[in-house]
């Protein structure tokens, strides 16, 4: 599939950015937006080198740093393609959102709705190992990827392995970076399931009520004891999941 830029491209403001990041940005905004889809072949360097008035070097630059960063996808003889979508979580690692966001050359943020001790319910208590009504720590947070809500946290912590949680800021580190640095894993259970956004849920991740969504109940464990207990929903258009084996 061909393509060609708008004719409002070539009279982009390229502002006081580098010319090389601008095309980037242009790049990835077309992406993003869904104009350039997967397999999408992109303007070429000379294409682009007349569209933004700059060098071939620097369509070139470009070009080459996306296809580094996973965006594009170079075929020898047929061109420059906006490659598949990277997932952004897998099954066999436990990755901080944050990073995840970052990776893709995004801004992270969180909102945070809850942060409280709490009394364990049956479940909570079977998951952590403790009895019920135990006290155990709650936090629900809402993780943003350039301002679009893509995940909703609900976690029970253990306050026996983690006393500190309820003081630390989780503006400046998820509770995932928090527990990885004073808990080390040493064990996760994890388990995947497709539901319907309940309110609750609807309105954190800003979707409708009834919305499929991708949630992940995630246990992990220390050499000392279970230390938590999440439930991680996403909209499921808004997340994708992968795993890589090698044999």
């Amino acid at each position: 599939m061909s393509s060609q830029l708008s004719t409002t491209t070539a009279t982009t403001d390229l502002g006081s950015q580098p010319r090389y990041a601008a095309i980037k940005a242009h790049i990835r905004a077309q992406i993003e937006s869904g104009e350039w889809p997967a397999h999408f072949r992109v303007p070429s360097e000379n294409q682009l080198a007349q569209d933004f008035n700059v060098s071939r070097m620097t369509a070139r630059r470009a070009l080459s740093e996306l296809t580094d960063e996973g965006v594009l996808i170079r075929s020898q003889g047929l061109g420059t393609f906006v490659a598949e979508p990277l997932p952004a979580g897998s099954l066999l690692e436990v990755r901080n959102i944050a990073d995840e966001v970052a990776a893709r050359g995004h801004s992270y943020s969180n909102r945070i709705l809850k942060l409280e001790q709490t009394e364990a319910n049956t479940e909570v208590a079977v998951a952590l190992g403790l009895a019920e009504g135990a006290a155990v720590y709650h936090s629900i947070i809402v993780h943003l990827d350039n301002d679009l809500p893509i995940q909703f946290e609900e976690r029970y912590t253990n306050p026996t392995l983690v006393p500190e949680y309820l003081h630390q800021n989780f503006h400046a580190a998820t509770p995932n970076e928090y527990l990885t640095r004073v808990a080390p894993l040493t064990e996760v259970d994890t388990t995947v399931e497709a539901i319907g956004a309940d309110e609750a849920v609807g309105t954190a991740l800003e979707i409708k009520q009834g919305t499929a969504c991708l949630q992940i109940w995630r246990r992990t464990k220390s050499s000392a004891g279970t230390v938590s207990f999440a439930r991680l929903v996403h909209p499921g258009n808004r997340y994708r999941l992968g795993a890589q084996l090698r044999f």
